[in-house]
């Protein structure tokens, strides 16, 4: 019960909140200007369907070459961490032989 109140509140707050903006002349001015922009966008790629379907492939293709490269590239910085885990082993290894040739007797 109480989540409808939630969000029935947020929504009337959001939409008291657009409205007490609306009177200010730039900010209606500007929210206008956009609407029209937006209506024409939306008009233009109606009738010209083809460019927003090579438009949203050029944008896929772009997005799936950003995965690939962060795919890459986080697969190298694990190979990387992986390597810097391994050095306190390998300087550990290193003092032991050290001082075993040294604390080894001499015949």
């Amino acid at each position: 019960m109480s989540e409808s109140k939630l969000l029935k509140s947020m929504v009337i707050g959001a939409l008291v909140g657009a409205a007490v903006s609306m009177f200010d002349r730039k900010t209606r001015e500007h929210t206008v200007n956009n609407m029209k922009k937006a209506k024409d966008t939306v008009q233009y790629y109606v009738t010209h369907r083809d460019q927003l379907q090579q438009m949203i492939e050029e944008k896929i293709a772009q997005v799936q070459k950003l995965y690939e490269t962060t795919q890459d590239n986080v697969s190298f910085i694990k190979d990387k961490l992986d390597e810097v885990r391994e050095i306190p082993v390998a300087v550990q290894d290193i003092m032991d032989e050290t001082k075993t040739t040294f604390t080894k007797p001499i015949n």
